[in-house]
This record gives C-alpha cells, sequence and structure tokens, in this order.
C-alpha cells in the first residue's frame, strides 16, 4: 500500500497507525500548494479532492479520508487492537471521537493555515480553544478511549500537534499536554515522525 502525505499534516494520523500495525507503506509526499507528488505526478490524479491523506491499495484502488484510512488499516491487522471489535459500544464511541475531530477540530484550523482575515483566525483560535476545552475534560485515562491506544488517538496526536505551531498556548490543557507526551515516547508515532523527516536522529 501506498500512502500519500504531507510531513506534518493530517496524513501523519494514518502513517501512524500502519506503525502501530506493523505495516510498512510505501511513502509519497505530496507538494499540496503544487498538487505534485514526489515523483513529479500530478496528485488531483491520484486524489481529485487534492488534499491528503490517500491510500492506494495493491489493486489500484484509492482511498481517501483520514477517519476511513485508519479504520481500513486497523482492520488489515485485529490483533493490534488498534480498533474496538466491530458492532461494540465502543466501536461507535470510536467512530465519535474521529467524526469529533475530523469535522469540529480539524477543520476549525482551516483558516489557520490557508490564508484567513485577521477576523477569521482570532475567531477560529477561539473555536479551537472551546474543542481543546472539552477534549481536555474527557483525558482524564492515558487514551481518548481508556487505558488502551486507538486510531483515534493518531488524529488527536497529530492534530494537537498543529496548536504550538499556530502559537496558541496549551497550559490551560495539562492532560493534553501529558497525553502529548505520551503519544511522543510511542516508538510507532517516532517511526512515523522519522520517516516523515520531523524527528531528526
Amino acid at each position: 500500500m501506498k500512502l500519500f502525505y504531507a510531513p506534518g499534516a493530517c496524513s501523519l494520523s494514518p502513517h501512524i497507525v500502519a506503525c502501530e500495525a506493523g505495516i510498512d507503506l510505501e511513502l509519497c509526499k505530496v507538494d499540496l500548494g503544487e498538487h505534485k507528488t514526489e515523483t513529479g505526478g500530478d496528485y488531483t490524479e491520484i486524489n481529485p479532492k487534492g488534499y491528503v491523506p490517500a491510500l492506494q491499495l495493491e489493486g489500484g484502488e484509492v482511498l481517501t479520508e483520514g477517519p476511513a484510512i485508519v479504520q481500513f488499516i486497523a482492520e488489515q491487522k485485529p490483533d493490534a487492537k488498534l480498533a474496538p471489535e466491530y458492532g461494540s459500544l465502543d466501536h461507535y464511541r470510536l467512530l465519535e471521537w474521529l467524526n469529533f475531530i475530523a469535522a469540529e477540530v480539524h477543520k476549525a484550523f482551516v483558516p489557520l493555515f490557508w490564508n484567513g482575515s485577521d477576523e477569521d483566525k482570532s475567531r477560529a483560535k477561539k473555536i479551537i480553544a472551546r474543542k481543546f476545552d472539552f477534549i481536555e475534560s474527557k483525558l482524564d485515562r492515558d487514551y481518548l478511549m481508556g487505558d488502551d491506544f486507538t486510531v483515534a488517538d493518531a488524529y488527536l496526536f497529530t492534530i494537537a500537534g498543529w496548536l504550538d505551531k499556530q502559537n496558541i498556548d496549551t497550559s490551560a490543557w495539562p492532560r493534553l499536554q501529558a497525553f502529548q507526551k505520551r503519544m511522543a515516547e510511542r516508538p510507532a508515532v517516532q517511526k512515523a515522525l522519522r520517516e516523515e523527516g520531523l524527528l531528526k536522529e
């Protein structure tokens, strides 16, 4: 399988999940500004939506959207227990988290990355703060779903990593800070960061 990614973008989440599952992905870096792959190809021919991640399967099919991709990867290696059993209440709790992070948290950053006005950016930071207030209130154990890592944690770690890059103070969220530190110490997370050039030896 081939993962199309941009370093530190939301595509880091499925990259981490693949490392946690012990799946070696072929990686292809994408220039999101030019919509070009590192080999010079037109990325929109892979994913007409124009953004990452995209996962090209062995048969040539392409799967897009991070929450779908992380679940697909988890299901390739069920013994890794990266997602609760299908049909269980916890399975739907996982979907609840993935949808919240995607629709409410991830999208709130858009004005900060894509030249929003000063007013748009100010409003976005207030929305982001409210979303992380909620997340902080739920991080009463090691991970979002309790004591065990799931694919939702990879997504949260990725998005929360953007806070520092946007100079958003995280001191009001000590549980989140501890979560980020705990995640950064996971060997699979370090492997993914290293492969994207985000962690130096």
